[in-house]
């Protein structure tokens, strides 16, 4: 069946506003359609009965996702979908392992297929985002309901807080994986949680400090897209990509050769920015956002399970080890819960073998560009070195010294995370190595000579007894 979107007339004055703002028809339509996601959530607080919010739910992301994408947007969805139902169905015992595998391999197919970087790159778009989002949410909804196979003990907290005892309906399963056009960008988050958005229980029932408005949370939210965006379109005509190609690029000393990686990346970043505002601001409006209430007095609604960024906390990151924390947020936790912590044996720390194959299923989950593989396994050398001047730093006494360690390890993960996130927006094996080999791999070169100095230099740990002495 043909694409409906390649045979629908295009609208004169969308074409027109499309060359306005300088994208193609293709992304404004996206865009219109993501940001008309806030409406659409605002209306599912006003659908009256469960059933109904389920079903309005389903319905809203599939039109939504039609009219971004077209029709064979939702058939990609719905394969992935039906094979996690169906392993729940026919195998709960293995589910949740047949499900990762199925529900990746159909991905990274698609990004074979339509290798959706390079459109990207050039102003097109496709569904193969949104369809990242819905292969994480089929995963752990599959797993949870695998769990719930397991007995309590030795599971761990997040397993006990998530897991699902019953196999949801097909309407709740739709309406998860499609809630009102939140699987265009995220953020991810648990069936147990929208199950209970949906039914008014948990956090989400009536109680005696009242029912959470949203509208400031939202409001802050959009205040903040406007920002991002208004300061990725005054950046991006000063530090775009292509520049890495160009002559003049070369000519340049190694300090600006290295600044300019940096301005790219920071420009670069504010467009995710922009993108996780809108969602935050979608699902904080739906009410799904609402994370439980403040200690203070009068106690305050949180909206944590909205956020997908901290901006500031990414800007000014004092440690690699904090980036996780603070850009992506859900999907990082996702990572944490169903890959890095899955991979430790029970009684034993991880090490940086599950630190590289968490950061391997990322970048896969991303795509099979050389620049994302690259960009993730060398994340996972910066976070690794970045731990070593942690150590070095806790292990000291000095004022002084700890505070030259602060400083370097900021120093540090601001010069590695812009040289590595160069071949993440690139994307091609020889743009990425000729941007990386431009600054001499200093980016590359610095984590590996830090772990290895750190298998040197060896910290000792601070005696207990003496630390509670000092207390």
């Amino acid at each position: 069946m043909p694409d409906l979107t390649r045979i629908r007339m295009e609208i004169p004055e969308m074409e027109s506003l499309a060359s306005a703002i300088g994208v193609s028809v293709p992304v404004l339509r996206f865009l219109l359609c993501f940001v008309a996601t806030i409406p659409v959530s605002l209306l599912h607080r006003f659908v009256p009965g469960v059933t109904g919010r389920h079903l309005y739910a389903a319905v809203a992301g599939a039109v939504l996702s039609y009219l971004s994408f077209g029709f064979s947007s939702n058939l990609h969805f719905l394969v992935p979908m039906l094979l996690g139902y169906a392993s729940m169905l026919l195998t709960r015992k293995h589910c949740g392992i047949i499900t990762f595998f199925l529900a990746f391999g159909y991905l990274i197919g698609c990004h074979v297929y339509y290798m959706s970087g390079d459109a990207w790159k050039e102003g097109g778009i496709d569904a193969t985002g949104a369809l990242m989002v819905i292969t994480l949410k089929i995963i752990s909804c599959v797993i949870n309901y695998n769990d719930g196979f397991l007995k309590e003990e030795g599971l761990r907290e997040a397993q006990k807080k998530n897991r699902l005892q019953k196999l949801p309906s097909l309407l709740e399963y739709c309406g998860y994986c499609f809630c009102c056009g939140s699987h265009f960008a995220g953020p991810v988050y648990e069936m147990k949680d929208y199950l209970e958005w949906t039914e008014r229980k948990g956090i989400w029932k009536s109680s005696e400090k009242g029912s959470p408005s949203p509208y400031g949370a939202t409001l802050r939210a959009i205040l903040q897209a406007a920002l991002c965006m208004g300061l990725y379109l005054y950046l991006v005509p000063n530090y775009p990509l292509s520049r890495f190609n160009e002559p003049v690029y070369q000519e340049w000393g190694f300090w600006k050769r290295l600044s300019y990686q940096y301005m790219s990346g920071f420009t670069a970043r504010w467009k995710y920015y922009f993108i996780w505002s809108i969602s935050e601001a979608s699902i904080i409006i739906s009410g799904l956002g609402f994370s439980g209430w403040t200690d203070s007095s009068p106690p305050k609604p949180l909206w944590d399970r909205a956020k997908n960024v901290d901006i500031l906390g990414v800007e000014f990151a004092t440690s690699s080890v904090q980036l996780p924390l603070v850009w992506n947020i859900q999907v990082s936790t996702w990572l944490r819960h169903y890959v890095y912590e899955r991979l430790v044996q029970n009684g034993k720390k991880a090490g940086f073998l599950q630190l590289l194959a968490t950061q391997t299923v990322s970048a896969v989950w991303h795509g099979l560009y050389p620049g994302y593989i690259i960009f993730f396994v060398q994340s996972a050398l910066f976070i690794a070195g970045s731990r070593v001047i942690y150590r070095w730093q806790q292990a000291t006494s000095t004022a002084l010294f700890k505070k030259i360690l602060v400083f370097t390890n900021f120093a540090y993960t601001i010069l590695v995370l812009n040289y590595s996130c160069v071949g993440f927006l690139v994307l091609s094996l020889h743009e990425t190595l000729a941007a990386y080999g431009s600054v001499y791999y200093i980016g590359t070169i610095l984590p590996i000579v830090l772990i290895l100095l750190g298998k040197v230099i060896k910290p000792a740990k601070p005696s207990r007894s003496k630390a509670r002495k000092e207390q």
